[in-house]
C-alpha cells in the first residue's frame, strides 16, 4: 500500500497547497464567495460536476448499483437532470441577478421581507449536506489507513475546512478542477473497465445475476417518483447549486457550461451502476452495497491505480463538503448574522476586504461545527433526508414561484416556507424520517398555501416588479455594487 499511500498524501498536499494559491487571489468580496464572476466554460463545467457528484454519488451510486442493477442509476440521473433543467431553463437569469445566496433573490423579488426565514431552512439544509459529506470520510479513511471513524473526520474535515477558509470559492474552484479529473480518471477511466473486466464482461454479469439487474426501472417507479422530487428539484434551489452559478461569467457561460455538467451527471451515473453490478457478480455477499465501492477498489485493482480511484472518491467527497461549506458559512453570514446585526454591504474597498475576513471566520466557525456533528451523528441517511425535505419542502415553491409566476406575493412566500417546512418536520415526526409522504405532502401543503395566500393579498407592488425584471434581463445595476475586479493575467 505504500504507493497508494503515497498517491493520497500527494493529492492531498496539492489540495492544502491550492488553497493557499487561492487565498493570493480571493481579495473581495465578490472573489471570495463567488470567484469574481468571472469562470469560462471549462472551469465552470468542471466545477459544477465536482460539486453534484459526491460520495452519496460514488460510493452511494455503486452501493444502489450492487443493490439493484442499471437502475441503480437512477438516483445520479436526477441529479444530472436538475443540473441540465436548472442550465436550460434558469441559470442565466439567476446569474444576472449579481446576488450571493438564494434569500437575496427572494428579497428582491417579493420586496425584501421573505430573506431571513427561508435563510434558516437554506442554513439547516446546507448544514446537513455538508455533515454528510464529511461522514463519508469514514469510510475512504477507514479503507486507506484503517484508522478510527472519529480521526478519519476529523483529518478529511481539517483539510477541507483550511483550504475554503484560506481562499473561499477561489481555492474550492481550483480544488474541484483537480477533484474533477481525478474522478474522471479514477472511476470512468480506470475503475468502470476494470471492474467489468474482472466481472468477466457483460455477458458474464448477465448469466450471473436476475434478469431485474438489467432491466432499466427495476428500482422500482415510485423511487424514480421520490429521487425526481427530491434530487432534480433540489438541484433547482439549492444555495450550494446557485452559488456556483453565479460564478459563471456570462450566461452563455451558465447555460452551456451547466449543461455540459448535467450531461457528464448522466455518465457518470451509468458507470456507478455499472461498477456496482460488476461488484455484485465478484462479492455476492456484502454485509452492506455501500461496502462494494470499498472492495472491489481494495480488492481488485493493482498497486498505485488503487491509490488513484480512492484519491478519486476522496475527491467526490471533498468537492460536495466544500460546496455545502461555503454556502453553509455565506447563508449564515450573509442572510441570518449580518440581517439579525442591521449590516448593510460594504460599498468601498477596505470594508470589502473586513467582509472577507468575516467570510473566512464563519467558514471556520462552521467547518468546525461540521466536524463536531458530524462525529456525534452516525446515519447518513437520515441526515440527507432531512436535510433535502426541508429544502424541497420549505423553498421549492416559494423561488420558483418567484421566477415563474409574477402574482406571487411577499405574504404568500413566507406562508408557504413556513407551512412547507413544518409540515415536512411533522410528518417526518409521524410518518419516519425516510418516508415518502412527508416531502410530497409537504410540498402540496407549501404550494396550496403560495397560492391561496398571494391571491388573497395585494399584488408585490409594481417598483418592486419593474426592479425584479430589469435585474432578471440584465439591465440594472446591482445594488451597493462592489468596485470592479482587474481581470486575471
Amino acid at each position: 500500500m505504500a504507493v497508494d499511500y503515497i498517491v493520497i498524501v500527494v493529492y492531498l498536499a496539492g489540495m492544502l497547497a491550492m488553497g493557499w494559491w487561492g487565498m493570493r487571489r480571493a481579495k473581495s468580496k465578490s472573489e471570495f464567495l463567488v470567484a469574481g464572476r468571472r469562470l469560462g466554460p471549462a472551469m465552470y463545467s468542471g466545477t459544477m460536476a465536482a460539486i453534484v457528484l459526491g460520495g452519496a454519488s460514488t460510493i452511494g451510486g455503486v452501493g444502489l448499483g450492487y443493490q439493484y442493477g442499471l437502475s441503480g442509476a437512477w438516483m445520479v440521473v436526477t441529479i444530472g437532470l436538475g443540473i441540465l433543467a436548472l442550465s436550460v431553463f434558469f441559470s442565466a437569469r439567476i446569474a444576472r441577478l449579481k446576488v450571493y445566496t438564494v434569500s437575496e433573490m427572494l428579497d428582491l423579488r417579493y420586496g425584501g421581507r421573505a430573506g431571513i426565514i427561508s435563510g434558516v431552512v437554506m442554513w439547516a439544509y446546507t448544514l446537513m449536506l455538508a455533515v454528510t459529506s464529511t461522514i463519508a470520510y469514514a469510510t475512504i479513511f477507514d479503507v486507506l489507513f484503517d484508522v478510527n471513524r472519529t480521526l478519519a473526520i476529523v483529518l478529511g474535515g481539517s483539510i477541507v475546512v483550511a483550504y475554503s477558509t484560506l481562499g473561499g470559492m477561489w481555492s474550492i474552484t481550483l480544488t474541484d478542477m483537480v477533484q474533477f479529473v481525478v474522478k474522471t480518471i479514477g472511476v470512468l477511466l480506470l475503475l468502470l473497465p476494470i471492474a467489468v473486466v474482472k466481472a468477466g464482461g457483460f455477458g458474464e454479469m448477465k448469466a450471473q445475476l436476475p434478469t431485474e439487474y438489467f432491466d432499466p426501472l427495476g428500482i422500482g417507479g415510485e423511487t424514480i417518483f421520490t429521487y425526481v422530487l427530491i434530487y432534480t428539484f433540489g438541484m433547482l434551489i439549492g444555495q450550494d447549486i446557485w452559488q456556483r452559478v453565479f460564478t459563471a461569467g456570462s450566461d452563455r457561460t451558465a447555460k452551456w457550461g451547466g449543461t455540459v455538467a448535467g450531461t457528464y451527471c448522466l455518465v457518470y451515473a451509468v458507470a456507478g451502476a455499472i461498477i456496482g453490478t460488476a461488484a455484485k457478480v465478484l462479492y455476492p455477499k456484502l454485509a452492506s452495497p455501500d461496502d462494494a465501492f470499498a472492495t472491489i477498489v481494495k480488492d481488485e485493482l493493482p498497486v498505485g491505480v488503487r491509490g488513484l480511484v480512492l484519491a478519486a472518491a476522496l475527491a467526490a467527497v471533498m468537492s460536495t463538503s466544500s460546496g455545502a461549506l461555503i454556502a453553509c458559512a455565506t447563508v449564515a453570514n450573509n442572510d441570518i448574522w449580518s440581517r439579525l446585526r442591521g449590516v448593510m454591504r460594504a460599498s468601498d474597498g477596505a470594508e470589502e476586504h473586513d467582509e472577507v475576513k468575516g467570510n473566512r471566520a464563519f467558514i471556520l466557525a462552521m467547518g468546525v461545527a461540521v466536524i463536531v456533528i458530524s462525529i456525534a451523528l452516525n446515519d447518513v441517511v437520515e441526515a440527507l433526508t432531512v436535510a433535502y425535505n426541508l429544502l424541497v419542502g420549505g423553498l421549492l415553491v416559494p423561488i420558483l414561484g418567484g421566477l415563474l409566476w409574477k402574482r406571487g406575493t411577499a405574504q404568500g412566500a413566507l406562508a408557504a416556507v413556513a407551512v412547507g417546512g413544518l409540515a415536512v418536520v411533522g410528518l417526518m415526526a409521524g410518518y419516519g424520517i425516510l418516508a415518502n409522504e412527508p416531502v410530497y405532502y409537504g410540498l402540496l401543503a407549501s404550494l396550496a398555501v403560495y397560492v391561496a395566500v398571494s391571491l388573497a393579498t395585494r399584488p408585490t407592488d409594481e417598483a418592486t416588479l419593474t426592479a425584479w425584471r430589469e435585474r432578471l434581463a440584465g439591465r440594472a445595476p446591482e445594488p451597493q455594487s462592489e468596485p470592479p475586479v482587474p481581470a486575471p493575467q
